[in-house]
Order: structure tokens, then sequence, then C-alpha cells
């Protein structure tokens, strides 16, 4: 149960981290953001808990897969709300964007025998 709060406490924290540096500066919260410190948290816990080489390729390679279907939502969000919708449609359409993009990826690297 301790080794649970420690990893969420952690995870926790880089997610402050991102919060408060975007709160200041914009630019630099977004390249902390775009870091891939929650992947990289990941396959440290994974090794950790498993020492397994062939899960953390594999988790790697489906972070890979899906990252490409998240990036959209990246520029519907700010193009929404630039054009004058408040913020919870526009994260709500950006978030429905997303979710249709990875039902769709799944479905074709299915469709071309990646397994995911």
């Amino acid at each position: 149960m301790a080794y649970l709060a420690f990893k969420a406490a952690v995870s926790g924290l880089l997610v402050l981290l991102v919060s408060e540096v975007a709160r200041r500066s914009p630019g630099i919260g977004g390249l902390v953001a775009s870091l891939p410190l929650i992947s990289v948290l990941a396959f440290i816990w994974l090794w950790c808990e498993t020492a397994d080489v062939e899960r953390i390729a594999a988790q790697a390679q489906s972070t890979f897969w899906f990252l490409l279907p998240s990036l959209p939502m990246f520029l519907l969000l700010p193009g929404l709300l630039r054009a004058g919708v408040g913020f919870w449609p526009s994260l709500a359409g950006s978030c429905a964007l997303t979710i249709v993009l990875y039902s769709a990826t799944a479905w074709l690297l299915t469709r071309f025998g990646v397994n995911i």
C-alpha cells in the first residue's frame, strides 16, 4: 500500500509541476507538459514491479501508436477557444475527437496486424 501511495504522490507531483509552470509561463508549461514524463514513470514503475523488458517494450510501442491520434487535440482545443467557444465545450469536443481517433487507430492497427 505504501508503494502505491508513493507512486501516486510522485505522479501527482508531476501534474502539479506542469500546472504551476504553465500558470507562470504557458510556453515553458507546454514544453514541460510535452515531455514524456508520465511514460518514463510508467516504464520505471513497470521495471521495478516486473523487470519484464518485453512488457516495457510493448508499452513503449503502444504509447507511440496512441500518441499520434492525440496530437490533433492540441490543435483543435486552441482553435475552438480562439473562435469563442467556451472552455468546457472546447475541451469536450477535443476529447471527443481524440476518443474517435483512438478508436480508429486501434481498429486500423489490428487490421494491419500490429499488436497493441
